[in-house]
């Protein structure tokens, strides 16, 4: 493979636990359910950009964008304050997914806040999720269709900010009706609709919910995310979840990223962008140009010249 492609890592956290405060990472925090299993390895251990930039190896990474790390959320703008700080000595990163809790009285408030912050460009609420397809809750609480949620969602776009998703893919259809409600308001998805059940019945219903909300041109997807437990990240696990996920929204609106430092649970930075660039190494130079570096100058707003024109 040429080694000269441009990357943008559309999906990646810093953090510096020595100084701020992100309570899952904490030593003295019980462990959380997390899809990877067992996170201990990341506790206690800075992020910050010398960090990433030692385990990149031989790809060429050129910008990044952090999404928010799980900060105390009794200051929801903290973490963007100190991520445009690292930024103003550091270069890194290029923008900024912030938090922000939709369903909380001050919703409009720090949204205010972090639309004011040049870097941050969208923001992630996790809405509350089910843990099987079958027990979703329409309307419960903190979830997409919470009317209070949904309030909060509506003012993103007045305030230029986009939404990120992570949520499991049997939600995907309550955030096609947020669309439809909102479609002034752009979508990604992360960590490509978690398709953690590789069983036939689990990929059948991954593929349908996404191929409904593809239905949605405002829906983008950050190809990401695709570890599975107990399991080392390998490309013959994941190459036919890529290749179904660009089939699905096209080129144009899928991403690639690393989700690092959380996905080294599960593979080197090498092996993962590795496994990518192998998985579409057939597809014309300008298709994975756009997957790796243009699509997420257009997303996130980027003042960087596009290596191609669009796919």
């Amino acid at each position: 493979m040429p080694r000269d492609l441009p990357i943008i890592d559309a999906h990646h956290h810093f953090w510096d636990l020595t100084h701020n405060d992100h309570p899952w990472l904490r030593p003295d925090h019980p462990l959380i359910p997390f899809r990877y299993g067992d996170y201990t390895a990341l506790r206690g251990k800075d992020f910050l950009p010398e960090d990433y930039d030692a385990l990149t190896g031989h790809h060429r990474v050129v910008a990044t964008v952090t999404m928010e790390g799980e900060w105390n959320p009794a200051d929801p703008t903290g973490e963007s304050r100190w991520i445009a700080a690292l930024h103003a000595r550091t270069g890194r990163p290029a923008a900024h997914v912030a938090q922000a809790w939709l369903d909380r009285e001050d919703a409009e408030e720090v949204l205010a806040t972090q639309a004011a912050i040049p870097l941050v460009k969208g923001v992630r609420h996790k809405p509350r999720t089910a843990a099987a397809p079958d027990r979703v809750e329409r309307g419960a609480p903190g979830s997409m269709s919470d009317p209070r949620w949904r309030a909060g969602y509506a003012r993103l776009a007045p305030h230029g900010l986009h939404f990120e998703l992570q949520a499991p893919w049997w939600h995907l259809d309550e955030a096609l009706d947020l669309i439809e409600a909102h479609p002034e308001t752009p979508l990604v998805l992360n960590h490509t609709g978690l398709p953690s059940d590789r069983g036939a019945e689990g990929l059948a219903g991954w593929r349908a919910a996404m191929r409904r909300l593809a239905r949605a041109p405002q829906a983008s997807v950050k190809i990401s995310g695709l570890g599975l437990r107990g399991r080392p990240w390998r490309l013959e696990d994941n190459r036919p979840i890529i290749r179904e996920t660009i089939e699905i929204f096209g080129v144009p609106r899928c991403m690639f990223a690393s989700n690092f430092p959380v996905d080294g649970l599960c593979g080197s930075f090498a092996t993962i962008f590795d496994g990518f660039r192998a998985a579409v190494a057939d597809l014309p130079w300008a298709d994975q140009l756009a997957l790796f570096h243009d699509n997420a100058i257009r997303t996130y707003r980027l003042s960087l010249p596009l290596a191609a024109g669009p796919a």
